[in-house]
């Protein structure tokens, strides 16, 4: 998907178009839940616990809310962005930076 977009970025950049990648960490919601408490079940261990550890390794402690993606979409789509293109940009609370 990278690769992709940073090779769209490229062929249309003449016509105008930018191409840029959002790459969500663990979003907060119903989702997240299932997965977390599936592991939990598979463990044995408790929901809390396996929360704990998959926000171990977030930098704000907290899953990504499903607003901030969207308005990272929005400020894409927006003039105030007419210079960005080709970038996967990580909204993922911090995780990438805390591995």
């Amino acid at each position: 998907m990278i690769g992709l977009t940073e090779t769209l970025a490229v062929e249309l950049g003449d016509v105008g178009v930018r191409v840029n990648a959002i790459a969500p960490g663990a979003v907060a919601g119903e989702r997240i839940q299932r997965v977390l408490q599936g592991r939990a079940d598979a463990s044995g261990r408790s929901l809390p616990d396996v929360t704990a550890d998959a926000l171990s390794i977030q930098s704000f402690k907290r899953f990504t809310d499903p607003d901030d993606i969207a308005a990272l979409a929005l400020f894409l789509a927006s003039d105030s962005a007419k210079s960005i293109t080709g970038q996967t940009i990580p909204i993922d609370g911090g995780s990438q930076a805390a591995q």
